[in-house]
């Protein structure tokens, strides 16, 4: 997989916020050097977030999101403000730009994004246009206890500080990133099993499997895979067991009760549980499920928008699993995407998907919400293994 190929859920995700006409478009297009977004006069030309996959050297694989003005007024200007305002729940960094008299709008985003812990990179934008930048930008600071960056986006002034001010933003997880983490080395054999159900498009496999194959190659083990039928036979031909085996959360017991005894055990599900979200208030989440009855109500959030299949794992195998153990009238409510209710006190219990679609800050921000309430939560590969009875036997990165 080449750089620009990155799943957008795996890039850094920057934000570029400030009132209407303040520059954030024409920023944009210079701080890339292409023309990503459309730039106007008129005040308000962009009305929703706009993503743009991007590659820029000594970043990276980065996802760059032009935002409406937080100044929109009107009925239709505040549900974009409130659409500017729900992206933070998925920016690593967020850029606002200072501009006008009366910054107190941006002073304000400004302690929306710390209070959310986010950094902030506080721009003072169109220095061309200042008579005295430097004035500006010492107003600026004095407001927010943070020097702001001189930029201009017609002489290119200030680009390159504002990049490298960028670089030391980025998180340490980007760095880095790691799926099965030291589950494996190099020249481990590693088996994953991998049932092609209807929910797998048609001659390709899906993210978290593609993504988990190539991590394993660039740590040069031995991969080996097969489907769920093959799993047995594959096992039986190979001259050394496996170090790990990787498979569905859908055949979990199924592979647990036919490995061998030395491989270690784990799913999909459950490594992308780690490597997106927060594995152990999922795996202390799933005992909520023991508590569950026909009084109870449970969310099943999906990251995917796709068209329920038959068989679903969130749609109908996890509600079958749960109405089994805790009775047919327990209630079940399914969204998926980005509908995610904001209040979740009504509920139990909160199952979310790998999150493979999503990037690791917005599972984080879910995760922040279930917690701010007391809400349980867990997800696919940890709820199944709870339920089956061999989570204890599941390894986490």
């Amino acid at each position: 997989m080449t750089l620009n190929e990155t799943p957008s859920a795996n890039r850094l995700h920057i934000g570029f916020y400030g009132k209407r006409n303040a520059g954030k478009s024409s920023l944009i297009n210079a701080f890339t050097g292409q023309e990503v977004s459309i730039v106007s006069e008129i005040a308000g030309t962009t009305t929703d977030p706009v993503n743009k996959a991007m590659e820029i050297h000594d970043i990276g694989a980065c996802v760059l999101i032009d935002t409406a003005g937080f100044d929109d007024i009107g009925e239709l200007g505040e549900i974009r403000v409130q659409k500017t305002k729900k992206t933070a729940d998925k920016i690593d960094i967020a850029i606002i730009l200072f501009s006008g008299d009366d910054i107190t709008l941006e002073c304000r985003w400004y302690e929306f994004f710390k209070n959310k812990n986010i950094p902030v990179l506080p721009v003072v934008s169109k220095a061309d246009l200042l008579v005295n930048g430097f004035s500006y930008t010492i107003m600026v600071e004095s407001k927010i206890s943070q020097k702001p960056i001189l930029v201009s986006s017609v002489d290119k002034s200030g680009i390159t500080e504002l990049k490298e001010a960028l670089i030391r933003l980025i998180p340490s997880e980007y760095n880095a990133p790691t799926i099965t983490g030291s589950l494996c080395t190099e020249d481990d054999i590693v088996l994953l099993v991998m049932p092609q159900d209807i929910q797998a498009p048609k001659g390709r496999l899906i993210l978290p499997q593609v993504q988990t194959i190539r991590e394993l190659l660039d740590k040069k083990c031995r991969v080996i895979c097969c489907t769920t039928d093959k799993f047995v036979s594959t096992i039986s031909i190979l001259k050394e067991e496996p170090k790990l085996i990787v498979t569905d959360s859908q055949v979990f017991d199924y592979v647990y009760e036919n490995k061998p005894k030395s491989s270690l055990l784990t799913s999909f599900s459950v490594l992308f549980a780690a490597y997106k979200g927060d594995i152990k208030y999922y795996i202390e989440g799933a005992k909520a499920i023991d508590s569950l009855t026909e009084n109870s109500k449970v969310l099943i959030a999906e990251c995917c928008t796709h068209a329920p299949m038959t068989e679903d794992i969130g749609r109908v195998k996890i509600p079958r699993l749960l109405r089994k153990r805790a009775g047919e009238n327990i209630t079940i409510d399914i969204v998926s995407g980005t509908d995610f209710p904001e209040d979740l006190s009504n509920y139990d219990l909160v199952i979310q998907c790998g999150g493979c679609m999503f990037n690791r800050k917005y599972i984080l921000n879910r995760i922040g919400k279930a917690k701010n309430q007391n809400i349980p939560m867990t997800n696919y590969g940890v709820a199944i293994a709870h339920i089956t009875g061999i989570l204890e036997h599941v390894v986490n990165p």
